[in-house]
């Protein structure tokens, strides 16, 4: 049911800019109204650009109206992202919840309550120290279950699980630091950056701000995935560094170890989920829940033999359904004074930029070309609904798999049996019961019996956690892929299955690496200081330093192997549909060179036969 890319033609006059967007099916979708068909009874089933030019000069009247019912660039449709979001999936809103009923939904909602509940944890161990003791447990998980909710329940895509994260952790302690000093009432400034980053949550969404995620590539979101990656581990050698003070030093290097452990198990597991040990249901379900089975265990192994007498930091928590500190749920933000109020507005700026980027870019990857997804997106209804709320997903735990027999024809010829299975997505359970119901658990863990259990993690799991959660991110991560190609030996890589072994100069490759090291230890140093909320700019920034500058850098051909669309035509047809390449810089130069030497030398030697008799009567 996904819809094959179609380049549009580019007409003079616009920009260099093109954009794909996705070709019509003979089977309507429920969202689109009829449309004219160039398809007769004896025709293609699409015209060739050569049949359709003609006739737009014959009627000249036809094209001057299409073209004055094109909008200008700088002409905004107002709510119409909305609204086309809206009336795409809503058609699909009850068959959310039919879907539900499938074997998938009832692992992928274990599977993601602990995936979710583990960071979370973490995450609040890290804001109750750094805003001394004023966000802890219960006000991460609350913020869980309002934002699975809302989502589960209005979004136009399901799948997306909004949460706490790394990024938004450094945003909320760095706001601490800077106006606690200043005498203001932290949670009450905190309200207003919330207010305002509605507003403005608002003001993007009805002005469809997300059709400029077609300029949204890999290259920033492998730049921001490798500076979360590194916030992870940060935040884990910042928990056991911390044990020394709260601790002493035998406590410590018990954490340093335990830690290790838990890195070296999980780790193991994701290595057993990708192996041929054992039965794949064994496979399977050791992938799955292997790193929440690894918290439990070592959480119990702390008090065997001698470890036992060792006394470890353990997760703060709080009262059954009450805030951290001595307060209320409900913050007066009303008496804030107008300083307070207007001061709150530069943040707000910050922190909506913080999660249009990030929303997004989880949301593309989420939806990425590897899921065969059936439903469409919605970003600008979705980015609407982001500000009622404040982004891991779960579209890998509902994927529908089956193995495949595959075998390598060019290693057969050899007389070597290389058959092998591979799995293969064959399709996603969309619907909204997972993420309401993962969303729900948050709620019960907030019940006085399990908060005693999750006083009983000590620190240095929560360490280790973040090593886990730190090391998975850079495996995968676009700039750890290229640089294990650059250190492997050449005689050793396969380069008829690497693509990187199809660019001539390996130069390209250590310069577009090296600009995304570049980006990320930019981010990643004003990050340390205290204008670490400042750090979402750079990394905004790095989308049109990707679309008019590098460019000029780096050939075309090199650019679609380094860098590619983070998610397919059917996705990004929410946005206006993917851009296409485009050649500027160096390579329009070299081009229009070519083109020009190209154009005397058959001026000089005429064309076709011609030509080709006189060079071969000139080699002879």
């Amino acid at each position: 049911m996904s819809p094959s890319p179609e380049a549009d033609q580019a007409s003079p006059g616009r920009s260099t800019l093109r954009r794909r967007t996705s070709s019509m099916h003979s089977q309507r979708k429920p969202w689109e109204t009829r449309r004219p068909s160039f398809r007769t009874s004896n025709s293609r089933s699409r015209p060739d650009p050569e049949e359709i030019q003609p006739m737009s000069r014959q009627d000249t009247r036809t094209s001057t109206k299409s073209k004055r019912r094109q909008p200008k660039w700088w002409k905004i449709r107002l709510f119409k992202g909305m609204i086309d979001d809206v009336r795409r999936r809503a058609p699909y809103y009850w068959s959310d919840w039919r879907d539900a009923w499938d074997y998938r939904v009832i692992p992928a909602t274990t599977y993601m309550y602990f995936a979710n509940i583990l960071p979370a944890l973490a995450f609040s161990l890290d804001m109750f120290v750094k805003t001394d003791n004023s966000y802890g447990v219960n006000e991460v998980l609350l913020a869980s279950v309002l934002g699975c909710v809302v989502f589960s329940l209005f979004a136009a895509q399901p799948l997306v699980i909004v949460g706490v994260t790394g990024p938004i952790t450094v945003f909320s302690y760095t706001v601490y630091d800077i106006v606690v000093p200043m005498g203001y009432d932290y949670f009450g400034f905190m309200a207003w950056i919330g207010i305002w980053s509605l507003i403005l949550h608002w003001i993007l969404a009805i002005t469809n701000s997300c059709n400029a995620l077609t300029y949204v590539t890999r290259f920033s979101c492998d730049t921001f995935g490798f500076y979360v990656a590194f916030v992870y581990l940060q935040k884990g050698i910042q928990v056991l560094t911390r044990q020394w003070g709260e601790a002493n030093a035998t406590s410590a290097y018990l954490g340093i170890m335990i830690s290790l452990l838990v890195l070296a198990v999980a780790y193991l597991c994701g290595i057993i989920g990708e192996s041929k040990l054992f039965h794949r249901h064994v496979r399977k379900f050791i992938e799955d829940y292997g790193t929440p089975l690894t918290i439990i265990f070592f959480t119990g192994f702390v008090h065997i033999g001698h470890m036992k007498d060792v006394d470890l930091t353990v997760l703060p928590v709080s009262k059954a359904f009450f805030p951290t500190a001595q307060r209320s749920w409900a913050v007066n933000f009303w008496d804030s004074s107008a300083a307070e109020v207007f001061t709150a507005l530069p943040f707000a700026v910050l922190l909506t930029i913080l999660f249009w980027f990030d929303h997004n870019v989880s949301s593309l990857i989420a939806q990425g070309s590897e899921f065969p997804l059936r439903k469409p997106p919605g970003f600008h209804w979705d980015i609407f609904l982001l500000g009622l709320t404040t982004a891991p997903f779960h579209t890998q735990a509902l994927c529908v798999t089956e193995s495949v027999l595959v075998s390598d024809p060019q290693k057969q010829s050899n007389g070597a049996d290389t058959t092998r299975y591979e799995r293969k997505t064959t399709h996603v359970v969309e619907q909204r019961v997972s993420n309401l119901a993962q969303g729900l658990l948050f709620l019960v863990t907030m019940t006085g019996p399990l908060l005693v259990v999750l006083h009983l993690i000590p620190q240095a799991v929560l360490a280790g956690l973040f090593f886990v959660m730190g090391v998975q991110a850079l495996i995968g991560n676009g700039i750890t892929l290229k640089l294990v190609y650059l250190f492997s030996d050449r005689e050793l890589v396969d380069s008829k299955n690497e693509p990187l072994a199809r660019i001539d100069r390996r130069t390209a490759i250590w310069g577009f690496v090296a600009i995304e090291l570049l980006i990320f230890g930019g981010t990643f140093a004003i990050t340390q200081t205290i204008a670490a909320i400042g750090f979402p700019v750079i990394i905004i920034i790095s989308i049109p330093f990707r679309t008019f500058v590098m460019p000029r850098w780096f050939r075309e051909e090199e650019l679609k192997v380094l860098d590619a669309p983070t998610a397919g035509s059917f996705v990004m047809e929410s946005v206006g549909g993917l851009m296409a390449p485009t050649k500027t810089g160096r390579t329009t130069k070299i081009t229009r060179i070519v083109d020009l030497a190209r154009k005397r030398r058959h001026q000089m030697h005429g064309t076709g036969t011609e030509h080709t008799t006189k060079m071969t009567k000139m080699r002879s």
